[in-house]
């Protein structure tokens, strides 16, 4: 890889991720594993890809100007990434979260200078009576501070964000293409956003939507309580169309788990739950495709943020 330029902001370290080719953990007769490692961004995540783009459509359009507060809801990596972005913008933040998201995510937006509203769960669960919930926090600060609601889940701007994430896979695999790419669905955004990159660039590898099995609202039409942080928010998800996919399936979270420890300690690659269930699919695929043929996934975030919630051991 080429060493990066000397850059002016943080800002400019987003994106240009290495893709790595799994060595290890996928049985002989598969087809190619390829792990795109978001691990490299400033906060850890892909998720500062989108919130670039949604800070930035919003300056465009005159939405947001010095002093305006930016308010989200959110399980942690967007919010971290939110405040990353805002911090070095110089926008207040205030971040609506929940004691259901691991206590690093919440220690990282208070890092970046984010006022948080922590919203209790249900034991620790993730379900869609919490976003309720969260978004019903969101309108009570915008009513209180006139803040700026980003609106993840609805916004446009983050399929620009995820569509240069897109283009750097297309780079990256230029001599030998994609036959199938998978990820788990929060907003849905990223798996549109690249999607619609491979289009343009003129490929169209079959496209898997992974959600958990416990919270199958792609697959069986409703969400349910899980651990996956995230994905499987239980809910519609208006930025992703059913034509940006071919598939849509629902992993077994206790498989996701087990595999987050061989995925660590066999391939290097550290990372949460959420990744470790890209992987699992992955795996699965490629299996089923067989030899000389590629699948990519994406690892979202680092395993830095879960060392507290057993995922790794005591």
């Amino acid at each position: 890889m080429k060493p990066r330029d000397i850059v002016s902001s943080t800002i400019d370290a987003i994106g240009d991720t290495p893709l790595l080719r799994l060595a290890h953990l996928v049985p002989e007769g598969a087809a190619d594993v390829l792990v795109k490692l978001e691990g490299g961004n400033p906060t850890a995540s892909y998720k500062d890809r989108m919130a670039l783009a949604l800070i930035e459509g919003a300056e465009r359009r005159g939405e947001l100007y010095p002093g305006r507060r930016v308010v989200e809801y959110t399980g942690g990596s967007t919010g971290s990434s939110l405040a990353f972005i805002c911090a070095v913008k110089g926008y207040p933040l205030s971040i609506v979260t929940s004691d259901a998201f691991s206590p690093e995510k919440l220690r990282t937006m208070r890092a970046f200078g984010a006022e948080l509203t922590v919203v209790p769960s249900d034991a620790g669960r993730i379900t869609p009576d919490l976003f309720d919930r969260m978004r019903a926090e969101v309108d009570r600060i915008v009513a209180r501070d006139g803040a700026l609601w980003t609106d993840q889940f609805h916004n446009t701007d983050a399929l620009t964000g995820y569509a240069r994430l897109g283009r750097e896979i297309v780079e990256q695999t230029r001599a030998g293409g994609v036959d199938a790419f998978c990820a788990g669905v929060g907003t849905g955004g990223m798996l549109a956003g690249v999607t619609a990159a491979f289009r343009a660039a003129g490929l169209a590898p079959r496209v898997l939507a992974l959600e958990p099995a416990s919270s199958p609202m792609l697959t069986a039409g409703h969400g349910g309580p899980h651990g996956v942080e995230g994905i499987g928010t239980g809910r519609p998800l208006p930025l992703l169309d059913s034509s940006s996919y071919h598939e849509a399936r629902a992993i077994d979270e206790a498989r996701a788990r087990a595999l987050a420890v061989p995925l660590a300690r066999r391939e290097g690659v550290f990372a949460g739950t959420s990744s470790a269930l890209n992987v699992v699919a992955a795996i699965d695929l490629a299996r089923e495709l067989g030899p000389g043929r590629t699948v990519v996934t994406i690892a979202v975030d680092t395993g830095l943020k879960y060392l507290s919630g057993g995922l790794f051991g005591d």
